[in-house]
């Protein structure tokens, strides 16, 4: 059994990601050996990151803040992640860069994959999120799903988006396929490492 982390990555009044998080969700779920976590940045109202010392500092001092607490557990329970992000001015959101700043060891060694939307489906946005996560030791998996701004323009008119979410299925399971092969991979090696030591 795997645990993987369904990230919602914004946290605006009529935001968009809620959808397609729990469309990705519901796939997840419906897998065999796959347990799913859904982890709303709503859910994790934590400050703007402020502290003198790096989580990544050695011998740093234990997380103070209650809410970074819970954050920090979920991500150690995690083995996998699927963050599903807009883009903003070629970037990730504020809210999302400053969750993923605030822990550091509990992100090590695992995989993420990334849904995303905005302008060119939030392709920037990903890569933005690349890079940053490769810092924290994460494996960015190839596949991912890119969700073109008909589907938000049909959210913000208020229609319904299923159809445009179930044009993107093949993309979904090959995201969920490749997640998975490197969620696996990684979780062998990282308990395999804990047996040596």
């Amino acid at each position: 059994m795997v645990a993987i982390a369904v990230i919602v990555g914004s946290t605006r009044e009529s935001r968009f990601s809620e959808q397609p998080a729990r469309w990705i969700f519901e796939r997840l779920n419906a897998r065999s050996g796959v347990e799913a976590q859904w982890l709303d940045l709503r859910e994790f109202p934590m400050p703007f990151f402020d502290q003198a010392v790096l989580p990544s500092w050695p011998g740093r001092a234990p997380y103070e803040h209650a809410v970074v607490k819970r954050w920090a557990a979920e991500i150690a329970r995690a083995d996998g992640f699927v963050i599903v992000t807009p883009e903003y001015n070629h970037g990730s959101p504020a809210v999302l860069k400053n969750a993923i700043d605030w822990v550091n060891q509990e992100w090590h060694r695992k995989a993420a994959a990334f849904v995303s939307y905005g302008a060119e489906g939030g392709a920037r946005g990903v890569e933005h999120l690349r890079a940053t996560l490769a810092v924290l030791q994460v494996a960015p998996v190839q596949a991912s799903v890119h969700i073109p701004a008909s589907a938000l323009w049909q959210h913000f008119q208020g229609k319904d988006v299923t159809s445009e979410l179930a044009a993107l299925s093949d993309k979904a399971t090959a995201l969920i396929d490749d997640l998975l092969w490197w969620t696996h991979a990684l979780k062998s090696a990282r308990e395999g490492e804990q047996s040596r030591k």
